[in-house]
């Protein structure tokens, strides 16, 4: 088969397995809400009843419990990559379908905690476009606001397949040499995720500010709010 022919061939199957991937995230492995406010709670000790509560947080102490979620995920797809990577271009595919989840799971987790919890079709659509960012893909209001959610998630999931497809095939050709390419899908999963999260978190952490802004303005109109700076 000709390189230009094998090259597309693979970007096709790459492609797949992303929108795969990232589908299957989103339908029937994505976050728990409820398990990971807990978790929020307890191991990263964050005094909150509710993911509401992160607006009364130091934005610098969100910043190091999103910064802790990224670099688990980091782990998760280096260890997941070093184990496929030991079969080469042959398991580039299942690879990639996994790898998809595993950063799809982090970016909903770095949505929770900068405060928004998916329950509306704007947030659930806010998370495919911090999603999109992530990846490098500009979608435009106008596409979100003639589509609704459930027809918005699907152009969005193909337009990052699309776009990660083709930063696999041009930057994975190792994976091709069999003696390296677990060292090799290791690497490049660990710092898929780590450009990845980075991307979604300056997306988040921005959205976080102007929510943040507005949340600090509802509670000075509150009823006693006046007395209370008095008193303080």
């Amino acid at each position: 088969m000709p390189d230009g022919e094998n090259k597309s061939w693979l970007r096709r199957r790459v492609e797949g397995a992303v929108r795969g991937g990232l589908t299957r995230a989103y339908q029937t492995v994505r976050v728990d809400p409820g398990r990971f406010l807990i978790q929020l709670r307890i191991a990263h000790r964050l005094p909150i009843a509710s993911f509401r509560g992160v607006y009364t947080v130091p934005v610098e102490q969100l910043d190091g419990v999103a910064t802790s979620v990224i670099r688990a995920g980091m782990k998760l797809a280096a260890a997941e990559g070093a184990g496929f990577g030991l079969g080469g271009v042959l398991t580039i595919v299942p690879d990639l379908g996994i790898l998809s989840a595993i950063t799809m799971r982090t970016i909903q987790k770095l949505s929770l905690i900068y405060g928004f919890e998916m329950n509306t079709d704007e947030e659930i659509a806010e998370l495919w476009i911090a999603a999109a960012s992530a990846a490098g893909v500009d979608i435009s209001r106008e596409l979100l606001e003639k589509e609704v959610v459930n027809r918005f998630v699907p152009k969005v999931i193909q337009r990052i397949a699309a776009r990660a497809s083709a930063e696999v095939v041009e930057k994975w050709a190792g994976r091709l040499i069999p003696l390296t390419s677990s060292v090799i899908g290791c690497a490049l999963n660990y710092y898929f995720v780590r450009a990845w999260g980075q991307r979604a978190l300056e997306h988040f952490r921005r959205k976080h500010l102007e929510a943040r802004q507005r949340f600090a303005e509802e509670q000075a109109k509150l009823p006693g709010a006046s007395e209370t700076r008095m008193l303080s």
